[in-house]
């Protein structure tokens, strides 16, 4: 069925920018290309960032939202109660409408929220889930803006080479840089960006790694495309944090780079990069495997699922695996990937399941336990992939997943069985008017409330309703980076 929506004719109006340019050794390597980034499929859009300066640095309005941004208490739903938000218009497409700030994603510390933007992050004190409270906007703009907190630092991703008048925190950043800035937040309200490290293909996501025992935190970071076949670990000494370095390089089977990476610790100490066609897995300490460490990690298996994948020029559903995480008593892999880069309406009921589907796989074997696959047909107007997610820590052994699904918003299902999951809640909005890219990029669970990062809008605030038994046996954490459990529960 042809797709004739507006936004897929604003899909063949940049489609030559589909393919990712690689030395002729690399192509030779990978014949099929890369889907590339949200970003890619805009014209102009990388020049627009590059030279984007807010109007001033004062703290944005917590008050009522623009009046192009749709109220998350207006969108279609089922057992997600509305909370407050902390608004940051952006637009990939409409630079008359908002700036180039595409906000990204989320990490957690004490009550404060940390959400990644194209031009920085910002910093929001979440007390009051009603009224959340925008401290600071540190500025810096490279796009994709992944970050991780740790105590006082704050890592953030750059994924794309720096242009002449790319800035960070008011310096100049060299033309051609790319990697992870180091910030300290000591000063909530004005964090300062202390130290950078290169890095040979930049950093599309950062996964945190804290080494109390070496007083270090380590930093996973995931180039995401080719060449750089390998995933970097980067130390960050905690007594001197303004003195990162690059410690590591581990090879991937497969000839993809990792897009983003689960850790857990605890009793079970493993690591899944989703990487391509072939996610990989590694032992990374204390388990029944043998070799492992957290900065030599030992590749264990590889993970592969019909239909996911780069496809041949032509092809539809064209993408690789894009994030994975594990239940807290590391027994189940749970892998998401992105069809079409994510710019793409792949979750239409026209569209074969495994485009619109979160996957279950037995973290032993590798083995396939089951999938859930998102039940609301969207609009040809809507990007939509199972994007980011997390997993709610809970007592009593439920495994429920809260997930951001670009244009589909953000759902919650159980999959304590995954051969048949549940759906136990989601919030849908409409189709963006005008025409444009956005949507839930991350969705996570932390300490009873779920935080939506839109795209578009800013942060929005959920709470779960009549699951109250999911509330009594959640557990409560000190903070969270969603892409790494810090323990294990039996």
């Amino acid at each position: 069925m042809r797709r004739l929506a507006r936004l897929c004719l604003l899909f063949a109006s940049i489609a030559g920018l589909l393919a990712v340019t690689l030395p002729a050794a690399a192509e030779q390597e990978q014949p099929v290309p890369a889907t590339g980034d949200l970003e890619d499929r805009v014209p102009g859009f990388t020049e627009r960032l590059e030279n984007y300066r807010p109007a001033d640095d004062t703290v944005s309005s917590a008050g009522e939202s623009p009046p192009t941004i749709q109220r998350h208490a207006e969108r279609p739903n089922f057992n997600l109660e509305e909370l407050g938000h902390s608004f940051n218009p952006a637009s990939f497409f409409h630079p008359e409408l908002a700036p180039p700030e595409i906000n990204s994603d989320l990490a957690f510390w004490g009550n404060h929220v940390f959400q990644g933007n194209y031009d920085g992050f910002r910093v929001i004190d979440a007390s009051d889930p009603n009224n959340p409270v925008e401290i600071s906007h540190a500025r810096c703009n490279g796009n994709q803006g992944d970050i991780v907190v740790w105590e006082n630092i704050l890592v953030r991703s750059w994924n794309s080479p720096a242009g002449p008048a790319s800035r960070c925190d008011g310096e100049a950043v060299p033309v051609g840089w790319e990697g992870l800035h180091v910030w300290d937040i000591s000063n909530l309200a004005q964090p300062d960006m202390i130290a950078s490290v290169e890095l040979p293909c930049g950093s599309h996501t950062a996964t945190a790694v804290p080494d109390p025992e070496n007083n270090r935190l380590l930093i996973y970071n995931q180039a995401s495309g080719g060449p750089c076949y390998f995933l970097d670990i980067v130390s960050v000494p905690l007594d001197d944090p303004a003195s990162p370095a690059l410690i590591w390089q581990e090879p991937l089977r497969g000839q993809n780079g990792c897009h983003d990476s689960g850790v857990i610790l605890g009793d079970v100490n493993m690591m899944v990069c989703a990487s391509g066609s072939q996610a990989n897995v590694f032992d990374i300490g204390d388990n029944d495997w043998e070799g492992g460490s957290l900065d030599d990690p030992e590749f264990l298996y590889t993970i592969e699922e019909e239909g996911v994948g780069r496809k041949p020029p032509g092809e539809d559903h064209s993408g690789g695996w894009h994030s994975a995480t594990f239940t807290w008593d590391g027994e189940v892999i749970i892998l998401g990937w992105e069809p079409g880069g994510g710019a793409a309406p792949e979750c239409e009921a026209t569209d074969p399941d495994f485009t619109k589907s979160a996957f279950f796989y037995d973290a032993a074997t590798g083995a396939k336990l089951g999938q859930w696959t998102l039940p609301r047909a969207q609009t040809a107007e809507e990007n939509c992939t199972i994007h980011n997610y997390n997993v709610v820590p809970t007592r009593d052994g439920r495994d429920i997943l809260v997930s951001g699904n670009y244009q589909a918003g953000t759902w919650v299902t159980e999959f304590t069985d995954p051969a048949m999951p549940r759906v136990l809640a989601w919030s849908d909005p409409e189709p963006l008017d005008p025409v444009d890219l956005g949507g839930a990029w991350s969705s996570y669970w932390y300490n009873g409330i779920i935080y939506e990062s839109s795209i578009t809008e800013g942060l929005n605030l959920f709470r779960l309703r009549g699951q109250t038994g999911v509330h009594r046996q959640a557990i409560r954490l000190g903070h969270l980076n969603p892409q790494t459990q810090e323990f294990s529960l039996p």
